[in-house]
């Protein structure tokens, strides 16, 4: 991704001793307790948060680093979050999508270290990817490339992290494993479950075709059969070009496509713009980043039907 490396700096590493256990105790909300009794876990945002609810249940007690509302990426970890870390069982992350993050986790003593990254594989996506990505090679826009950190809203690769986790867990809490392994397939029914729907549901649409602020749906798109034609690239931040914008306004013409997608945590100016200007209409497409007040629905499962519902609508699903 084109973001920029945040180093932790020896200050921020400094103040970790100065806070202390008792400061750690007395703190709340997204700051764990030290020495709760429970399988600590230190998840790096939502998406690792639900994973780690869902695995740990009754025997883990789970704190993010990444507030709700708060976009991730541009997450700057604090000196009491590194000292939060640094007391907790284990850490729960996906490399390469949060800087300050993976050096906070790289510095920190941590036994047990899960990169979600590692337990699935991973591609590189640009401004467009999806099924049909190849026809639309002649449209000279030479997107950005990177290895695409979304992993999560694929339900299938969701399952295999979810796999992941649950082996690291009962190795890491051996005493609990057995409900550790019970939750695992658990949730892994659930995202079998939410990938018969969402296949079935995309079978058969209109346009294949669908446009959003940024590429977090490549992943997505490639399981279904879809193309994503992102405004911004793997980075929400970065600004599109004229050409860009243009480019888009003929694709939408092209290939039927209805509506614009935006997202709850980033600004949906550009999304709002572009519909405007192509006579499009507007949705909401949520990357379940964090879960606020504006998500429509309360859980991972609950915003993935949402889209789904969104996605059959946008495209004619019949």
């Amino acid at each position: 991704m084109n973001v920029r490396r945040r180093l932790i700096s020896t200050a921020a590493l400094a103040m970790v001793t100065a806070l202390g256990t008792g400061t750690l105790s007395a703190c709340s909300g997204d700051t764990a307790a030290a020495n709760t009794g429970k399988f600590d876990v230190v998840a790096s945002f939502y998406p690792m948060q639900f994973l780690a609810e869902q695995i740990g249940g009754d025997h883990a007690r789970v704190t993010t680093l990444t507030s709700p509302g708060q976009e991730p990426h541009d997450l700057e970890i604090s000196p009491r979050q590194i000292a939060t870390l640094q007391e907790s069982d284990a850490v729960l992350y996906l490399k390469n999508l949060q800087p300050s993050v993976d050096d906070a986790v790289a510095q920190s003593s941590v036994k047990t270290k899960i990169d979600a990254a590692s337990l699935t594989t991973l591609e590189h996506h640009g401004d467009e990817v999806g099924g049909h990505a190849a026809e639309h090679d002649d449209h000279g826009h030479g997107g950005e490339a990177g290895e695409d950190p979304h992993i999560w809203l694929d339900p299938v690769r969701y399952a295999e992290v979810a796999e992941g986790v649950g082996k690291a867990f009962a190795k890491a809490d051996p005493e609990h494993a057995a409900d550790y392994e019970k939750n695992t397939a658990a949730l892994v029914k659930r995202l079998d479950e939410l990938n018969t729907k969402f296949k079935d549901g995309l079978a058969d649409t209109k346009s294949k075709v669908f446009i959003t602020t940024h590429s977090a749906f490549g992943y997505l798109a490639e399981r279904y059969g879809l193309t994503e034609e992102a405004i911004s690239g793997l980075d929400p931040e970065s600004e599109p070009s004229g050409a860009r914008i243009r480019d888009l306004e003929r694709t939408a013409e092209a290939d039927g496509v209805s509506t614009v997608f935006y997202e709850t945590l980033v600004s949906d100016k550009t999304a709002k713009t572009l519909a405007d200007d192509a006579g499009l209409k507007t949705d909401v497409l949520d990357p379940i980043e964090g879960i606020t007040d504006r998500s429509r629905g309360k859980d991972y499962f609950a915003v993935q039907e949402a889209n789904l519902k969104a996605l059959r609508q946008a495209l004619g699903a019949k």
